[in-house]
């Protein structure tokens, strides 16, 4: 059975996959009378081909038993997938450029201050927590037909340190 360790999440280990959604080394503007700061540009979301409808949704996840066997693999052809913790505790992203072979897997450990944006048709495993009660605003595509899910001949276990 093939073995991941996460790496620390960064916008130049990501960039195959999508985007960091954080703030560092962005410039924030002032807003609000001053009262306020906007980061802008942080993702760039693509959800609206086809006439389709942005989804703002609140994901709450609880952690998986370790160690964590993945056993699938899920993309969106039709849209980017936007999550952003709504708390600050670290968090898991496993992507991969094809499901069918383990070599291609990457897995990273996201501050609870980063968040990801997957691209469009980025193979992804659904949402990965350390903590019960972990809460995410999901950014994505309304509708149907915007997600295929793989399941593993062969489980990959997700090695945590």
């Amino acid at each position: 059975m093939h073995t991941l360790t996460p790496q620390p999440l960064t916008k130049t280990a990501f960039a195959a996959f999508g985007d960091v959604v954080e703030t560092a080394g962005a410039a924030p503007i002032e807003i609000n009378q001053g009262f306020a700061r906007r980061c802008n540009g942080l993702a760039a979301v693509d959800v609206a081909s086809g006439g389709a409808a942005v989804n703002i949704s609140l994901f709450e996840a609880k952690p998986r038993p370790r160690p964590i066997e993945i056993k699938l693999m899920e993309r969106h052809p039709l849209g980017t997938q936007l999550f952003m913790p709504l708390q600050d505790r670290p968090w898991l992203v496993l992507v991969c450029h094809d499901p069918r072979d383990p070599a291609s897997y990457y897995a990273f450990t996201a501050s609870g201050q980063q968040g990801v944006n997957y691209a469009r048709n980025v193979w992804h495993h659904p949402l990965l927590v350390f903590d019960a009660g972990s809460r995410f605003m999901v950014v994505d595509r309304m509708g149907p037909d915007n997600l295929e899910e793989l399941w593993l001949e062969q489980p990959l276990l997700l090695s945590i340190p």
